[in-house]
């Protein structure tokens, strides 16, 4: 989980990139954000709670 919570990270590095390189549109980075924090809260919400998702917890 901690892997992923470091990928969406660095997408969030990647889109900053592209819309400064103006490879995005301001329109597509809003909608990209939005999805990029609601995976992180959800991801993070895994970590935090892994016995709901059927691990048992450290």
């Amino acid at each position: 989980m901690t892997d992923c919570l470091g990928e969406n990270s660095e997408t969030l590095v990647w889109l900053d990139f592209a819309i400064k390189c103006k490879y995005i549109s301001e329109t597509d980075y809003n909608k990209r954000i939005e999805i990029n924090e609601e995976v992180g809260k959800l991801l993070s919400y895994m970590l935090n709670n892994p016995e709901k998702f059927g691990v048992a917890p450290l």
